[in-house]
């Protein structure tokens, strides 16, 4: 029963890291499309919609797991940690996509000021790179650096609206479309965090609380 049990753990494990790295493929291709001023938006959905199954194929199995095998401490936290991991990673996808769709709205944006988004969108890469990693080596150290990095995305999104809001000069389809992207982004920053959250849940039965 453990032995099949454990198959069951790193089935899971690896069905999560298959998520994860496709995330952040999403991710990472959405944002530089946009700064690019190319249009992807077919296949950052395709992805998204794969991330979107993949997630529910992970609820399916962490279910089966808990009633099959009714695993405690902390195998049970491991196994709910990677449904909410796995929902996560899915809302990367779900942001991405909208990150693309604003092509879709908005068309050229090739005279817009990309500065803030290229600076955000870089912090947002390598929170969901650190995210993954503390989760894969259950690192508690490397995911308490996510609230700080999170910190820093929620005031550049904050000073670029106000900045825009505050500015006569602003143009009224580059400040819109920003603070949608800047917006996308600090949520995936957000659930970043949350991922990073569910790794001191794993190891010692403690959640960090939100902000």
């Amino acid at each position: 029963m453990a032995r099949l049990m454990d198959l069951g753990l790193e089935k899971l494990r690896n069905m999560v890291l298959d998520m994860a790295e496709l995330s952040e493929n999403t991710v990472s291709t959405a944002i530089d499309a946009y700064v690019q001023g190319k249009d992807l938006r077919e296949r950052i959905y395709n992805w998204s919609e794969e991330l979107r199954m993949l997630q529910d194929e992970v609820s399916e199995l962490a279910v089966e797991i808990i009633a099959r095998y009714q695993p405690v401490a902390s195998d049970l936290r491991f196994v709910k940690s990677c449904m909410e991991v796995a929902y996560g990673f899915s809302r990367f996808g779900r942001y991405a996509h909208d990150i693309s769709d604003v092509f879709g709205i908005f068309g050229d944006l090739s005279t817009c000021d990309k500065t803030a988004i290229e600076r955000v969108g870089s912090q947002a890469k390598e929170m969901i790179r650190l995210s993954i990693k503390a989760f894969t080596e259950r690192n508690v150290e490397m995911a308490s650096k996510l609230p700080k990095m999170d910190d820093v995305v929620d005031d550049a999104y904050l000073d670029f609206v106000k900045r825009s809001a505050t500015s006569p000069d602003s143009d009224t389809k580059c400040m819109i479309s920003g603070t949608l992207i800047l917006r996308y982004l600090e949520r995936i920053a957000d659930h970043a965090t949350y991922v990073g959250e569910s790794v001191a849940y794993i190891v010692s039965g403690e959640r960090a609380a939100r902000k």
